[in-house]
This record gives structure tokens, sequence and C-alpha cells, in this order.
């Protein structure tokens, strides 16, 4: 008897993470990718699991929500965790990569897997037969209107986001700088600090920047998760400083705080390349060298990407997936990343994983697994199935998607923390399940 075949669209995070977890089952995969002959607007590179946006997978301690998701996913046998932590750069306590050196490991790891068939082109319809669909959140065109007709009628929506500046290391004006992070926890960080005077100048003119023109897809609604920072500068003089400005925790080598200190975040391993953290935007290339060239020490910064802004399709995943992340009334259709309403990276990380090992099982004849809710894997696939979700919305993990502890603690750190150890021992139930999947020939 054959065995099963499946095909994965989509060579992403989400897409490459599904594809290995149905490989290292034994399920033989077709795995197509648009790229070289087609790129989104987002993408630069033909190698796979690009990252398009930042280079920072979030927090990593398992008290953080987005630690807590890597710590499952590292224990889950993930292929993107495994090429992140051998890609890592120094970020303080977030785990940030070379996007070069992560792309490569996990491109190579694919194309080296004997059951693995990686295969070049734009997939214009939903194929026939078992399938995981991981576009991403650009997915347009003949794809995106027959993923319409496969689920009956428009059933995706939309939103933006936008990416942040890139600048080169060396313009900038150190004197006005120094390395650090929060709470000097390391000094993986270049901190641009702004006297009040200079916030307030900037603040004002970030507020009444010029932003580029929209396209025919796009309106002017904004995603909250990855706001605009013009838009943030408008909805009050201090809406920056408890947000991508803040100072807390932040001193200078003279012990000086500051009224608001810009973080830049190393974007490779080099060190020559650093992101402006939290500095997603949409103004024109020219105001955006006139604003933020108001921070002392990004005077005469040398901007290597400018911020740019893009659609995001996602699904109204609570009427369409099941915790599977398949479809309900078709679950040999299966989605992964963000268009399934997951928000992140290592989200999107999460959700190809959780598709490719239920999708193993279910060409197995297995019973589905049953997540635990109390650990973020299954936090999150319970929050994109669950029909009781009127407003929805892409999420990040975060701890309010886990159901609260049996006894009260009331400092937030201790919370987080009891919530952690809860979390990754309830996912000790389910690893011999798991590791069993991965050994069993099929």
């Amino acid at each position: 008897m054959a065995r099963p075949e499946i095909t994965v669209v989509g060579a992403g995070l989400a897409g490459c993470e599904a594809a290995w977890q149905l490989a290292v089952r034994g399920v033989p995969v077709q795995l197509w990718d648009m790229k070289p002959g087609r790129r989104t607007p987002a993408h630069r590179s033909p190698l796979l699991a690009e990252l398009v946006c930042s280079n920072s997978l979030r927090g990593d301690r398992p008290e953080n929500a987005a630690g807590l998701l890597k710590a499952e996913l590292r224990a889950l046998g993930s292929l993107i965790l495994t090429c992140a932590d051998e890609a890592r750069v120094p970020a303080g306590g977030a785990l940030a990569v070379d996007r070069e050196d992560f792309a490569r490991r996990v491109t190579a790891r694919i194309e080296a897997h004997p059951r693995i068939v990686r295969r070049e082109g734009e997939v214009e319809a939903v194929p026939e037969g078992d399938c995981i669909v991981a576009t991403g959140p650009l997915t347009a065109g003949a794809l995106a209107a027959d993923i319409r007709r496969a689920l009956g009628g428009d059933r995706t929506l939309y939103f933006f986001d936008a990416a942040a500046p890139l600048v080169s290391f060396e313009s900038l004006d150190m004197d006005n700088a120094w390395f650090g992070s929060r709470y000097g926890r390391g000094e993986d960080y270049i901190n641009c600090p702004l006297s009040r005077a200079e916030y307030l100048s900037f603040r004002e003119a970030l507020a009444s920047a010029e932003e580029a023109g929209v396209h025919g897809f796009e309106d002017a609604r904004v995603f909250e998760g990855c706001m605009p920072v013009e838009v943030m500068a408008r909805r009050g003089e201090d809406t920056l400083r408890y947000g991508p400005l803040k100072p807390v925790g932040l001193r200078d080598p003279d012990g000086r705080a500051h009224y608001a200190v810009l973080q830049l975040r190393r974007d490779n391993a080099a060190g020559t390349v650093y992101n402006l953290v939290g500095c997603q935007t949409h103004l024109t290339f020219g105001e955006q060298r006139r604003v933020f060239a108001l921070i002392p020490a990004l005077r005469r910064a040398e901007f290597l990407r400018y911020g740019v802004m893009h659609r995001n399709t996602y699904l109204d995943a609570p009427r369409l997936l099941t915790d599977q992340y398949a479809l309900r009334d078709a679950p040999r259709l299966a989605f992964a990343g963000q268009m399934t309403g997951v928000e992140g990276y290592v989200e999107s990380c999460a959700s190809g994983l959780t598709a490719g090992i239920c999708a193993a099982r279910r060409l197995r004849g297995r019973a589905p697994l049953r997540w635990p809710e109390t650990t973020a894997v299954g936090a999150l696939a319970r929050y994109i199935s669950n029909p009781a979700v009127t407003e929805f919305q892409p999420m990040n993990i975060n701890f309010g998607l886990l159901p609260p502890l049996d006894r009260p603690v009331r400092a937030k750190a201790e919370r987080n923390a009891a919530l952690a150890a809860r979390a990754l021992a309830d996912l000790e139930t389910l690893r011999f399940e798991i590791e069993r999947d991965r050994e069993a020939p099929m």
C-alpha cells in the first residue's frame, strides 16, 4: 500500500515547519514555493523561511508568553526553533537571529530530507487531495480567489501590517547613544535618548508627517498589534513613551534616566545593521529621513531599508477551522501561518507544527490530539477555532489566552512563572504520544 502523500503550499516558517513535522513522521511531502520565479512585495531572498519584518522572535524567557511558546516548540522538536537557536545573535532576553544564516539553515535541512520534495512555482488553485495551505498574509491573486471559492464565499478579512526601518551602525552618532538592555540585562541594544523638548518635537513631526499613498486593496484600518508609529504619535502626547520609546529600566553609563529612549536592535550577526524597534511606519521615504533625524543619535543615519506597509490577509478562522487547523467540513484541507489568525513569527511556526503533527495523525487513522489549553500551543489552537469569538482579530500569544491558575497569584512575575510551569508540565502528558508518532513507520 502506497504511503499517503500531502502537499504543503508555501515555504515560509509555517510551511517549512509543517512539512518537517510531516516528513519526520513518515509522510512524503510536496513543498511548493513560489520563489524564485515570483515574490511578494515583502520578499527579497530566494531562500526558504525568509524573515521579512524583523529578525527578532521576541522574548525567550518562559515567564514571557512568547518565551513559553518557544520552550514548548523546542520540546516538540521544532525545526524553526532549532535553526533559530543555531543562528542566534545577542539581543538581551530576546531570541534574535542572523536572518540570512537562519534561512540558509532551514533551507538546507528541508532540501536534505528524503521525504520532502521542493517544488518551485506559483500554485494558483487549492490542490486536490490532502493539503496544508501556508501561503502567508500576502496571499492574493488566483490562489486567494480559489481559497474563497473552496470556503464557500468571500470569507477572508484583511488588515495592515508595517515593517520598521533599518539603519547602518556606522552612520549612528554614538556620542548620543549607548549600548545596554533594560534593567542591566546585557548590552545588546543601542539606546537613543531624547530630552523632553526633543521628544515633543519628534512626536509633533511624526504625527503630522506625510504618509505614503494606499493601493486599491488597502484602506485606512490599522491592526492594533503592529500599529504604525505615526498612528501612536497621534493618539496622545505620552503614547510613544508608554510604547516603543519608553525609558523604563534604562539608564545611561553615567546612571542618568532620560525622558524617552528609542532602542535599536541588531539585525545581523556582524552588527552592521540595526532595526528601529517598534517603529513600523507607513510614512513616505523622504518623511522617514526627515522625522527620524530629529532623534540626536539618528541625525546622520543611513537608511538601509525604509519602513513599508503591506496588506495582510487572514481567514475567519473561528467559523472555518478546528483546533487541528483543518477545515471543519473538509479536514483534508488545513491551513497554517498568519493567514489562520495567529500573529507573529513564532506563532506561525506553532501553527505549522500543530497542523503538520495533526495531519500526520489523521493520515495514519489516529485519533486527533487534544492540546491542553493550559499550554501556549493549545491556547493558540483554541483561540483560532473558538466559535464564541465574535470579533476575530489576529493575536500574538499572551498569558491572557491561558486559563487562570487554580489559586490566585497577585504578583505578575510569579503568576506568569506559575502559568509557564503548569504549561510545560501539562505538555509532558502528550510527549510520549507525539514521540511515538515520530518513531513509528508509516
